[in-house]
């Protein structure tokens, strides 16, 4: 009986022993004794950092004007950029996304018919003169909006996805607050002046950014410069020309779209899109008096852009070592830097001089979750710090259990 008590005791204690190994010392994010590991980089900046709204040294005639470095989102320059004005037609940037949006979802797809409504041929403006009851597959319908900016196939396109205008202008706004535009509220989908439907030039911004940047298959449509399509009513089959609204698609060779717009109380705007050895640049106009000032000031800025900026990215390729796990039902987990690192300058920093200092924990503690983040990866260019990527699990550690607990003693004592 004596033994028999003595060994039960003796797997207590192994248990014991076991189950404190997998206890943590601190919460799962604190940092214990961090290592760090330095090594020199060359070009950088914070990805969410403005530059300097004067670095470019360029100025334009339009009241409302950004440059933004596409990748990154960080703006280069910005004149009255948040003051929320009428639109005109680069509103259908929004109604692009969501077209595209619904295209990735499967909802429609690009060889879908679409019958215009009356609602939607009774549009104004802008139009490829659609007529009520016509049919036009989606791509058609793209190619309408993209290059003739044509109201009648927004408000059809609309209907399609969403039954209603309205509808559909209920989602756009939706969109709109989910990626920051704070000055923006869209009354219509086409652009067409109306009471409240306002934006910005900033808010311009980040929609283009987040059509060329998630949906760049739009380039495919919007730096087209002429095509046709061909209209089938009862009146019989007729061809009808398709002319892109974007001068610059002809004037500047490094453009590769957006979007144009113009009603009296908008005058003349533009998203333009471009891009030169790898830098993709967005350049918005609003509020030019002019089609020649409002092509002039959007090429001023690109030209200026792709003159003085410069971007680096760290895309990781020294693999993180697996850290040490505590109370998990493995004993590492593997870690990994949640994305790329870029940083955009505008004045000729000397890129070599960029630190890249990983901070990890000694170990973690079950239960990690993979996406969950674990350290950072902070960059600094000599005191001062530019930017940081966290570092993430890259799998699941599941809080051992009991039977983990019995499986690791067998392992490590009877094996």
């Amino acid at each position: 009986m004596h033994s028999f008590l003595s060994y039960l005791l003796s797997v207590h204690l192994l248990i014991f022993s076991a189950a404190s190994s997998f206890l943590p010392s601190n919460l799962l994010y604190t940092q214990e004794s961090p290592t760090a590991e330095t090594e020199a980089q060359t070009p950088s900046q914070d990805a969410n950092a403005p530059a300097d709204e004067n670095a470019l040294g360029v100025s334009v005639t339009a009241p409302g004007a950004v440059l933004m470095e596409a990748t990154t989102g960080a703006v280069i320059f910005e004149k009255d950029s948040k003051t929320a004005r009428h639109p005109a037609s680069i509103t259908k940037i929004m109604t692009l996304i969501l077209i595209f949006e619904a295209l990735e979802k499967g909802s429609i797809h690009l060889t879908d018919t679409v019958t215009v409504s009356e609602h939607a041929a009774s549009m104004g403006g802008s139009q490829v003169f659609l007529e009520a009851g016509e049919t036009q597959d989606v791509e058609t319908m793209i190619k309408c909006i993209s290059i003739a900016s044509a109201n009648d196939a927004c408000v059809a396109m609309a209907e399609f996805i969403c039954g209603s205008e309205e509808a559909f202008v209920e989602e756009m706004n939706a969109k709109a607050k989910s990626l920051g535009m704070n000055n923006t509220h869209f009354v219509n989908c086409c652009g067409l002046d109306a009471d409240g439907h306002m934006t910005s030039a900033y808010d311009v911004a980040l929609m283009s950014r987040e059509l060329i940047i998630h949906y760049p298959k739009i380039h495919d449509y919007c730096t087209i410069w002429m095509d046709t399509m061909t209209h089938v009513t009862a009146k019989g089959s007729k061809e009808f020309g398709l002319n892109n609204t974007n001068k610059l698609i002809r004037q500047y060779e490094y453009a590769t779209g957006l979007k144009t717009g113009s009603t009296s109380l908008a005058k003349f705007c533009v998203s333009a899109t471009a891009e030169k050895n790898g830098m993709k640049l967005i350049a918005v106009i609003m509020g030019a008096d002019d089609p020649k000032h409002r092509f002039a000031d959007a090429i001023a800025l690109l030209n200026s852009g792709f003159s003085k900026c410069k971007i680096y990215t760290d895309e990781h390729n020294k693999k993180l070592s697996a850290l040490p796990v505590k109370k998990g039902t493995l004993n590492t987990v593997q870690v990994e830097f949640k994305n790329p690192f870029q940083y955009l300058s505008t004045n000729g920093e000397d890129f070599s001089a960029i630190q890249k200092e990983i901070s990890v924990p000694e170990h973690v503690t079950a239960p990690v979750k993979k996406g969950d983040k674990i350290g950072e990866a902070v960059y600094r260019m000599g005191s001062e710090k530019i930017g940081s990527v966290d570092i993430i699990a890259s799998e699941d550690i599941p809080k051992a259990g009991f039977s983990d607990y019995i499986k690791e003693i067998f392992l490590r004592y009877f094996s």
